[in-house]
């Protein structure tokens, strides 16, 4: 018995300081993350198919390219999730009495780290998904003479699927900021 109470140290202020934080942070980022994704997921979902039912003749021509963009960053997305996730975890393991079991700070800082560079890679896809579609509207709208919409063919309007796109990208580039801004908040927290 004697062995066990030498084992067990109390948790001091700071560890249960970074324990708060982590839970905090990973609590938000998992849920502002999760109901952007969702939202996002639809839409691109939604738009995808919409896109594969629709004539060649009505397709615009590389939207491809940014609904691959936005699914990229889809995918980079629910691994973010997944790391917000694990925050909340480490912030229940730093809670544990027995102190061989907790994380230490450097294993935490590293998952921090890898979770913020899932952030940024998954946000630059889906703002250069962003972009391609962005452009592709603005190019069909110059294009297009104000008012002359009867005789123009279908594939030089800009079309709800576009819009759509865009939709998804702007609500998937709000899920990875968020990610980002909890990381870069439990990083500045636990490296002080």
């Amino acid at each position: 018995m004697n062995d066990k109470t030498n084992q067990i140290a109390p948790l001091s202020a700071k560890v249960q300081q970074v324990s708060a934080d982590l839970k905090f942070a990973g609590r938000i980022g998992f849920w502002v993350q999760l109901v952007l994704g969702v939202i996002s997921t639809v839409t691109v979902l939604f738009s995808s198919t919409s896109f594969l039912n629709r004539t060649e003749a009505t397709n615009t021509q590389g939207t491809e390219f940014g609904v691959f963009c936005a699914v990229g960053g889809l995918i980079a997305l629910t691994v973010s999730i997944y790391f917000s996730f694990r925050y909340m975890t480490i912030a229940r393991l730093l809670q544990t009495k027995n102190p061989a079991q907790r994380p230490n700070r450097a294993d935490t800082i590293s998952i921090i780290r890898l979770g913020l560079i899932v952030n940024l890679v998954g946000m630059l896809l889906t703002i250069i998904g962003a972009e391609a579609i962005v452009g592709i509207v603005l190019a069909k709208s110059l294009a297009n003479p104000p008012g002359a919409i009867a005789n123009l063919d279908p594939t030089k309007l800009v079309n709800s699927i576009d819009l759509l796109v865009i939709q998804a990208n702007t609500n998937t580039i709000a899920a990875h900021f968020a990610g980002i801004v909890s990381s870069l908040i439990l990083l500045n927290r636990i490296t002080r």
